[in-house]
């Protein structure tokens, strides 16, 4: 079985990704060589941003907050720092702006190259969001391309109306999606402790990053740990993994008998050429854990599918932001619905 969850746009800790998302929207806008790197804590009638910014951007960050939380009666407490000399000489030369470890993947479960129990849950969540654009969540649980269990938690919203909506949605859903199987014995579980109306920030708080796996591919998916909203494009986190989702469905595409591809890349701070570059590659004829393969790119492992020296070069972090057209406002959007699977430049 495999299971994924996905939350609304007004979820507190999506709330928080998209206020540091638009943030670094707006450096962009004005300046496209912004250095952002913000996190936003809220809840509970306060919202606390803090980091650096390096920008010849005129911006009023109390503004842009009190925008994405609707004007709410909330104290703004900010306080934005510099990025620091020592590794803006760092970056300046090409180097990543930061150490870690990036995730990219695809897979044949989808249209769009996505695991199917995520693509199952974030549709959901879209489809009842357009009518209820409220905090919630949905979790989906498959068991060979079934839908087992449907788990709804959404605020102001009675439970009736919500079967209706998710009744209706996995209806239409089977009939035209030939990715999965109707069942007539799937488990709908919709408000378990009974219907809720306090909500979001009056009820709970968020943290920039907090849903890093709903941003990614769902629980199936590793994930390398930094947070993707309100980092600029030169610090990797994001930029670096978006760049695996591409080489993932390149390679993808490129061979038949592939059934996954999973790219793990690793940076070092100011260092320009990735420290490790591998591609796991599981078969469609043998999905099985012993007949898995791994690809060391960086010792030109990958010759069979694409050339080692180009992948690589490929993943400097100023070639990234190229190939990729990162240096342009888009966050805040990407920072709603995940960030893959939704027919940007590297998701094709």
């Amino acid at each position: 079985m495999k299971t994924t969850e996905f939350v609304s746009p007004m979820h507190p800790d999506k709330i928080c990704d998209r206020i540091s998302a638009s943030i670094l929207d707006e450096c962009l806008k004005q300046d496209i060589n912004s250095r952002v790197a913000v996190e936003t804590l809220g809840g509970h009638r306060k919202i606390i941003v803090m980091g650096e910014i390096t920008t010849n951007a005129n911006i009023d960050l109390k503004d842009i907050i009190s925008k994405e939380i609707n004007g709410k009666n909330f104290e703004i407490i900010t306080n934005i720092n510099h990025q620091s000399n020592e590794i803006k000489q760092g970056v300046d030369l090409g180097g990543a702006g930061d150490q870690g470890i990036m995730i990219g993947y695809a897979c044949k479960d989808t249209k769009n190259f996505m695991p199917l129990e995520y693509e199952l849950s974030r549709d959901l969540c879209k489809y009842i969001y357009n009518v209820y654009p409220y905090d919630g969540k949905v979790q989906i649980t498959i068991d060979e391309q079934k839908v087992k269990t449907i788990l709804v938690s959404w605020s102001q919203v009675s439970k009736n109306d919500l079967k209706q909506r998710i009744n209706d949605w996995f209806f239409k859903k089977a009939q035209t999606n030939e990715e999965i199987n109707i069942t007539e014995d799937y488990n709908l579980l919709i408000n378990p402790i009974g219907d809720w109306n306090l909500n979001g920030f009056d009820v709970d708080t968020g943290l920039t990053g907090r849903k890093i796996v709903i941003d990614s591919y769902g629980s199936r998916v590793p994930v390398g740990g930094g947070a993707f909203s309100g980092k600029d494009p030169t610090k990797v986190d994001l930029s670096g993994a978006l760049m695996a989702r591409k080489l993932a469905v390149d390679l993808l595409k490129s061979i038949d008998s592939f059934y996954s591809v999973t790219i793990r890349v690793a940076y070092g701070i100011g260092i320009e050429k990735p420290i490790m570059l591998e591609a796991d590659v599981e078969f469609i004829k043998y999905p099985t854990e012993n007949q898995r393969t791994n690809f060391n790119i960086l010792r030109g492992q990958m010759r069979r599918a694409e050339d080692p020296k180009a992948i690589i070069e490929m993943f400097y972090p100023n070639n990234i932001i190229k190939i990729l057209d990162l240096k342009k406002p888009q966050y805040k959007e990407l920072s709603k619905w995940g960030h893959f699977g939704n027919n940007n430049l590297w998701d094709k």
